[in-house]
């Protein structure tokens, strides 16, 4: 993992808990893909148990939803066919189960989705290559 990178764009105009949701959604779908990412249980000095959080920094980097449609669509590419790609769009977050979320997907022509968000794991040269001039998200 040492040569490898995640990070995540997401919308800097949304609301402080639609980050922290955006955020939230794009984390466990990638510990899922990529459950290497995750380290070991850990115990502290006490005996107590803690599960294993990610290996590594992920930073969280702000962007316009214009700037996100225009990642993914680049992420599409050829080229970048060997990184791990989440997007999270506003389709998905208005959906209240997943069962909507499948049927309103299987009706919406990717042109029409708004990114709310994107994560991108891969080569650190690659996903630096891509996100290596945008800003944290503060």
């Amino acid at each position: 993992m040492q040569n490898e990178k995640c990070v995540m764009v997401i919308d800097e105009t949304l609301p402080a808990g639609m980050i922290a949701n955006t955020a939230a959604i794009l984390g466990i779908t990638l510990g899922k893909k990529l459950p290497e990412m995750v380290g070991a249980d850990v115990t502290d000095q006490s005996g107590g148990e803690h599960l294993g959080i990610v290996s590594f920094p992920v930073p969280i980097l702000g962007g316009t939803r214009p700037v996100i449609k225009r990642l993914r669509e680049t992420l599409c590419q050829p080229d970048f066919q060997d990184l791990t790609v989440v997007d999270f769009s506003d389709l998905a977050q208005g959906c209240r189960t997943y069962d909507e979320f499948i049927e309103k997907m299987g009706q919406a022509p990717e042109s029409a989705l708004q990114y709310i968000g994107v994560a991108v794991c891969g080569p650190k040269k690659k996903v630096n290559k891509l996100t290596g001039s945008m800003s944290l998200l503060r």
